[in-house]
């Protein structure tokens, strides 16, 4: 995995670590092509156009790299992943034909969707307020027609099914349950957050929770820029 260096000296920003590595994890756990059939599935079952279905069925695996980044880390996540994708209006809302990623404009409301079934419901609120005010709904054409149409809907169900289902290879559980993030873990993270900002040793916090934590503490001002990177990377460095 190749990281810039402006994201090395800014760790509030890595949330893309926990993305590129759960493209590994969609893999390891044999859901590489059980999601994509139960999300194309579910869909036609919703009886939502073909050829939308396709479309979703398409995105499966940077859609999963999105949900499995933001239960491995916490809301704070979509705030790096914000970062990324704040473009020029033209690019935010782009469709690419044959492309594997959501368009940018959908591709963090999908994310505020799975973040409000996570039960942080005024946290996904917030970030979708934030991002319909620099981005209003984009204008007729710009996607394929029923994509923006059924978007609510079909979102919905995608997070449904790749969430909040069982599959087999994992025994039978929801995704959502074999990684689980909730209030007691963002607890943990807030915590780290402070201890990380007052040069403390944040104990025994998952080290996953600790890229949260820095922008946490970064968005909060509870301490200089240089002050949480240097702290995050000795932390990391001490395990």
């Amino acid at each position: 995995m190749q990281l810039p260096y402006h994201r090395l000296v800014n760790p509030w920003t890595l949330g893309a670590m926990l993305h590129e590595t759960s493209h590994n994890l969609q893999s390891d756990l044999g859901l590489s092509t059980d999601v994509p059939r139960a999300i194309a599935r579910a869909l036609l079952e919703a009886d939502v156009p073909r050829s939308v279905a396709r479309i979703w069925t398409r995105w499966n695996r940077e859609m999963f790299a999105d949900m499995s980044a933001l239960l491995l880390g916490g809301p704070e996540i979509i705030g790096a992943l914000m970062d990324v994708l704040g473009r020029a209006p033209a690019a935010v809302f782009a469709y690419r034909e044959t492309g594997p990623h959501p368009v940018p404009y959908l591709r963090t409301l999908i994310n505020v969707e799975l973040l409000r079934r996570m039960g942080f419901a005024e946290e996904a609120t917030r970030y979708r307020r934030a991002w319909i005010k620099i981005y209003p709904p984009p204008p007729k054409g710009v996607m394929p027609a029923g994509l923006l149409e059924t978007f609510s809907q079909s979102c919905r169900i995608a997070v449904d099914v790749m969430c909040y289902r069982p599959y087999p290879s994992l025994g039978e559980k929801r995704f959502a349950e074999v990684i689980r993030y909730g209030q007691n873990e963002q607890h943990m993270t807030e915590e780290a957050a402070r201890r990380l900002a007052a040069g403390v040793d944040p104990g025994i916090v998952p080290a996953r929770f600790l890229i949260g934590a820095a922008r946490i503490a970064m968005d909060r001002k509870l301490a200089r820029p240089g002050v949480i990177a240097k702290k995050f990377y000795l932390e990391l460095a001490r395990r």
